[in-house]
């Protein structure tokens, strides 16, 4: 009997989970020119924020990578997995963001802390991240190096860099929004996003409509979802005047990071024979923790001899 309940326990998270998760929704035009996404990605980028403490500026950076590949994931296949990487020359000029189709994603800058001496001109992130690259890899099952591009940075705002990558390395024009609103203290209210790509040879008069319906779109996303805004709503908008249909892609969002012992014994290998044995030597405890999700590792002094020992018969051949 108890068994029975406990089934039929799981059975009703499962459903609670499927129905109330936020998750990316997809969507095409009928006649499979166009396709969008748009996501709610409030809690994910909530929890990076709590995970890494972020300032600010760091948050809606890391936020909007993060509703980005998100987007970008979604218009991927099962098992296939995008990156961002953009690198600019300015004080917060790192960040990156990690999807998977399967909706899990993560996101990290070094620069957590940064804040600028004041905040003009607002929240824009140009000034700060300055001029770089912006770097996409897809990650597809069974082939041994992932799919690369490399573009000049045209904004430094995330959304539009983004669509430069589209229409540079794909020859996809897109339109793209993505939004992360903070409160008077900093933290993070609302987060998501909206792309629509057109597929190559769309005549121009259709791309005429999507522009004129983007202009349009006078609220950002963030502010639709602060207001309780349904995700599909946020789409239609867009595609005014086009007939579309959402397709299934029930697979909840979530704050994901694929950190393990093996991972961190790998990285401690870094740290070089010398340094490894001072350790060893004041028996000290190796103590790690994942910057991107926060989990925390403890490497005893047996295994650090263990990675000195490899690196000792490495320099052997």
């Amino acid at each position: 009997m108890v068994s029975t309940e406990i089934s039929y326990g799981q059975k009703f998270k499962k459903m609670f989970d499927s129905i109330f998760m936020e998750r990316v929704h997809r969507f095409v035009s009928n006649d499979f020119t166009i396709r969008a996404s748009a996501v709610n990605a409030t809690e994910v980028v909530r929890e990076m924020q709590r995970i890494q403490n972020t300032n600010p500026l760091p948050t809606i950076a890391v936020g909007r990578a993060m509703v980005g590949a998100l987007l970008l994931a979604s218009h991927l296949k099962e098992k296939q997995q995008v990156g961002l990487y953009v690198r600019g020359d300015g004080p917060m000029g790192r960040v990156y963001a990690e999807a998977h189709f399967e909706g899990q994603v993560r996101g990290y800058t070094p620069h957590t802390y940064f804040e600028p001496a004041q905040y003009v001109p607002g929240l824009s992130l140009k000034e700060h991240i300055g001029s770089g690259v912006l770097s996409v890899t897809r990650h597809i099952p069974f082939q041994k190096q992932p799919a690369h591009g490399t573009v000049e940075l045209v904004s430094s705002e995330i959304g539009e860099d983004i669509g430069h990558y589209l229409i540079q390395s794909h020859q996809i024009r897109s339109i793209i929004s993505l939004g992360v609103y903070l409160d008077t203290y900093g933290k993070v209210q609302s987060a998501g996003g909206v792309l629509v790509e057109v597929m190559p040879g769309v005549e121009d008069d259709v791309v005429d409509i999507l522009l004129k319906n983007s202009q349009d779109v006078k609220s950002s996303i963030s502010e639709e979802i602060l207001k309780g805004g349904n995700v599909v709503e946020f789409v239609k908008p867009y595609l005014k005047g086009i007939d579309f249909t959402e397709l299934d892609h029930n697979y909840p969002i979530n704050y994901y990071c694929p950190c393990n012992e093996d991972r961190v014994l790998r990285a401690l290998e870094t740290l070089g024979i010398q340094e490894l044995d001072d350790m060893i030597a004041n028996k000290e405890t190796a103590q790690v923790m994942c910057q991107m999700c926060g989990k925390p590792y403890d490497v005893l002094p047996e295994k650090l001899t263990e990675i000195k020992n490899k690196l000792y018969r490495q320099t052997l051949n």
